[in-house]
């Protein structure tokens, strides 16, 4: 079987064009569309309370919040994570999408999603360098915590059920990260 990869740009033209509705749940992953899954109570409020603990560094211009819209991996890769938290920028990014360059933090919550999320996800995350990766799991109670990406993997990983978290001199109970 053929498959036809997409480029980021080509995927902005499809959504532009109306191929791809402009609500569908949809992010470019290795040049492939990719359904996302739906979201449910318990993930909009764990995203809702990441918001909440974050926000502080918003506030202080320490970072800004990106709440589920794309960020630029590669050409071929545009994920859409729940939460990232991004180099604070007067113009809010209005000229460009955020890049993996752009971010501190990449914050994705798995209802139903786990899978996904530590073996799909999280190595395009680490390939592009993005320095640390928290993925929520609502199910097992854990927050998994990926730091330190070389070679196109994380150098540290843990999964925290009880402690803190700490991003940009921010302390946030890893409690009060699962619901």
């Amino acid at each position: 079987m053929l498959r036809y990869r997409f480029t980021a740009e080509e995927f902005h033209r499809l959504a532009e064009a109306g191929i791809l509705p402009e609500d569908a749940r949809v992010e470019l992953v290795e040049g492939e569309i990719v359904t996302m899954s739906p979201v449910g109570k318990r993930h909009m409020a764990a995203v809702k309370r990441l918001m909440h603990l974050l926000f502080p560094l918003q506030q202080a211009r320490k970072a800004l919040l990106q709440i589920q819209d794309p960020l630029r991996l590669s050409p071929e890769s545009e994920p859409q994570p729940d939460l990232v938290l991004l180099a604070y920028r007067e113009d809010f990014y209005r000229d460009r999408i955020p890049e993996a360059q752009d971010a501190f933090l990449v914050v994705e919550v798995a209802e139903t999603s786990l899978d996904y999320d530590l073996n799909v996800k999280t190595p395009l995350y680490a390939k592009a360098g993005v320095p640390e990766v928290w993925v929520v799991d609502l199910v097992g109670g854990r927050v998994h915590v990926f730091r330190h990406p070389r070679g196109g993997a994380y150098q540290e990983r843990q999964a925290l059920d009880e402690g803190e978290l700490e991003i940009l001199g921010l302390k946030v109970p890893v409690k009060e990260v699962l619901p």
